[in-house]
Formats: structure tokens, C-alpha cells, sequence
């Protein structure tokens, strides 16, 4: 087999990543579900899948070391975020965006370096940030159409209360952050744990 081809996707390869976009899916429904008890976890919910799902990217991108999964794990999740109800145009270019870059990261590195992979799902998870940014760019109109849908009022208050800029800044930064800190996670159970087991 040629470089050419070992280089592309093959069937096996699709197959894990539809496995950890699932699992990637989960993790982001239960942490959206606790994002309706209090607007700041909502804010802050894509710092905390950040943090939570480094292992399962982390494992992904051991076991996919090809152009695209990145991307096509981004696409699984904006298909189960739109068949489920809880897509938006916002959050759907904030993947897009993301997972292209991180692509570019990931390939200029190598596919084997932490560093390169490391990077692309810091990036990577800022695409989450497509699902509160709504707050910011279309402020009353946003907040009104989340009352129409059954958002109570208090929740909806407090929101108002936490769409200054400095808060915008922050919501980037932790999501940052949190996800480097999820990467480096992720590594050490790789070595620990998946290593020994024989799963990567």
C-alpha cells in the first residue's frame, strides 16, 4: 500500500471517529443539562467539556493519525447537535472554523507530536463556544426567543447579568485553559491506562 493511501481515511477509521463523536456528544448533552440550572455553567459549559473531554480526543487523535477526523468529528456532533434540536448557525461556524484550523495545527506538527495535538484540541474547543455566543451577538432578541422556548425568566435574568465583555474574554481563556489542562488529562491516561490495555 502506497503513502498515498495509507494517508487517507479508510472505513475503520470513520468507524472510531463516529465512536468517539458520540461519546464526545454525551459528555456535551450532560454537561448543556446542567448548563440549564445556573447561566454561568452555561457560559462556562464549554471550558468544563474542555476539561472533560481531552481523554476522549486525545485517544481519537492516537488512533487516527490522518487529515480529517478532526473535521468529520466536528460534522458528527453539528449532525446529532441539529437532529436533537439544539443546533445554531452560531454554533455550527464556530466548529467549522475551529476544526480547520486545528487540522492545519495537527498536520503541521505531525500527527504524532502531543504538542500539535495538544494545540488543535485547545482550538478544536472553542467551537463550543458557538452555543453561548448567541448571548453576546444578538443580546435581547437571544434572550427573548430562549424565553419563548420555555426559558424561565430568572435564568434569563441572570444572564443579562453576565454578558459584559470581561465575561466574554473569560468564557475564551477558561475554554483555553481548561482544555490544555483536559489534553495533558488525556495523555497521562493514554500512558497509564490505554497503553498497557493494548487499546492504542
Amino acid at each position: 500500500m502506497s503513502k498515498t493511501e495509507t494517508n487517507k481515511l479508510q472505513i475503520k477509521d470513520l468507524v472510531t471517529i463516529g465512536i468517539f463523536s458520540a461519546i464526545y456528544f454525551v459528555v456535551n448533552l450532560i454537561v448543556m443539562v446542567c448548563g440549564g440550572i445556573s447561566p454561568i455553567i452555561w457560559i462556562f459549559m464549554p471550558a468544563i467539556i474542555g476539561l472533560l473531554c481531552g481523554v476522549i480526543f486525545m485517544l481519537m487523535t492516537a488512533k487516527v493519525k490522518k487529515f480529517g477526523a478532526i473535521l468529520i468529528m466536528s460534522i458528527i456532533t453539528a449532525l446529532i447537535y441539529f437532529a436533537t434540536g439544539q443546533f445554531t448557525v452560531v454554533l455550527l461556524v464556530s466548529f467549522a472554523i475551529v476544526s480547520i484550523i486545528a487540522e492545519f495545527i495537527r498536520r503541521g506538527f505531525g500527527y504524532k507530536s502531543f504538542t500539535g495535538n495538544l494545540i488543535a484540541y485547545a482550538i478544536f474547543s472553542l467551537g463550543m463556544t458557538g452555543s453561548p455566543l448567541p448571548i453576546w451577538l444578538f443580546g435581547d432578541s437571544f434572550l427573548k426567543s430562549i424565553m419563548e422556548q420555555g426559558m424561565s425568566a430568572s435564568y434569563v435574568e441572570g444572564l443579562k447579568t453576565l454578558t459584559s465583555t470581561g465575561m466574554l474574554v473569560s468564557m475564551y481563556v477558561a475554554t483555553f485553559i481548561a482544555a490544555l489542562i483536559g489534553g495533558f488529562i488525556g495523555k497521562s491516561m493514554l500512558k497509564k491506562h490505554f497503553k498497557k490495555a493494548g487499546i492504542v
